[in-house]
C-alpha cells in the first residue's frame, strides 16, 4: 500500500486529492490547521515547529513509511500596498511561511527519509507533489506580491529537487493551476470584479478541484519517472507558456 501525507486536505483542492487517492487504495493521512478526524493532524504552518511536528506524527500513523508527499497547503490573503509597515510585513511573513518554508522543510524530511530508508536496504524513492499556481509565471494582483513570490519560489524548489535527486529515484511534480472553484478562489474573484474576470479564461470557466486533483493523483501514482522536473498547467488557457 502506498502511504501519502497531503497537507491542507480539510477542503478544496486538498480534499479532492486526499478523497481521490483514498479512492485508489492509498493510505493517507491529511492535514489542517484544526483536524476533525483521526486521519487528519492538526498543524498550523505559521508556527516555525508545526511542519517538523507533522511529518512526525504522520510517519507515526504510517508506520514509519512514507511515499508521497502532497503539498498543498496554502494561505491567500491580500496584503495591501498602502497597509502599516507591520501589517504588510507580517502577512508578507506568515504567507512565506504556510506555502513555502512549511513546503520546504517538509520535503526536506521527505527527501531525507528516502535517503534513510535507502541506505537501510529498503524501498528506495518517493514522489513529491507541489500544487503551486498559475501566479508563479503570471504573477498576481498588487495586493498579492506575497502569494506570487511564494508561489514562483516553490516552483523553483520543485526544479531544484526534480535536478539533485533524481538519480536516487526521488521524483518531484508541480501543478500550477489557475482560478479553481474553491473558497480562497471565490474571495479573489468577488474582490477582482466576479464573474467579469472569467473573460480573461478562454476556457470561459475556473476549474474544478477534481480536476487539480486528477493532476495530483496521475503525479502521485502513475506518472512516469522521466517526467521528474515537470510542471503542469490547469488555467484554462488563460496563461500559456
Amino acid at each position: 500500500m502506498t502511504n501519502i501525507l497531503v497537507t491542507g486536505s480539510s477542503r478544496g483542492i486538498g480534499k479532492a486529492i486526499a478523497d481521490q487517492l483514498a479512492a485508489r487504495g492509498c493510505s493517507v493521512i491529511g492535514h489542517a490547521t484544526r483536524a476533525r478526524d483521526s486521519r487528519t493532524i492538526a498543524a498550523d504552518f505559521a508556527e516555525p515547529t508545526a511542519a517538523q511536528m507533522l511529518w512526525q506524527e504522520a510517519l507515526f500513523q504510517l508506520d514509519g513509511k512514507i511515499d508521497v508527499l502532497v503539498n498543498n497547503a496554502g494561505l491567500f490573503e491580500q496584503s495591501p500596498l498602502g497597509a502599516s509597515d507591520i501589517e504588510w510585513l507580517d502577512r508578507w511573513e506568515d504567507t512565506m511561511r504556510i506555502n513555502l518554508t512549511s513546503a520546504a522543510q517538509l520535503s526536506r524530511f521527505a527527501v531525507r527519509h528516502w535517503q534513510e530508508r535507502a541506505e537501510n536496504g529498503e524501498d528506495t524513492g518517493g514522489r513529491i507533489v507541489h500544487v503551486a499556481s498559475r501566479a508563479a509565471y503570471r504573477g498576481d494582483s498588487p495586493a498579492h506580491w506575497h502569494y506570487a513570490a511564494a508561489k514562483g519560489g516553490m516552483v523553483a524548489m520543485h526544479k531544484t529537487i526534480a535536478r539533485g535527486y533524481a538519480s536516487e529515484n526521488i521524483l518531484s511534480y508541480a501543478i500550477t493551476p489557475g482560478f479553481t472553484d474553491t473558497a480562497m478562489a471565490g474571495d479573489y474573484l468577488e474582490s477582482r470584479g466576479g464573474e467579469g474576470l472569467l473573460a480573461d479564461i478562454p476556457l470561459a470557466r475556473v476549474a474544478q478541484p477534481e480536476e487539480i486533483a486528477d493532476i495530483a493523483v496521475f503525479c502521485a501514482l502513475d506518472a512516469p519517472a522521466s517526467m521528474t522536473g515537470a510542471v503542469i498547467d490547469a488555467n484554462g488557457a488563460s496563461y500559456v507558456r
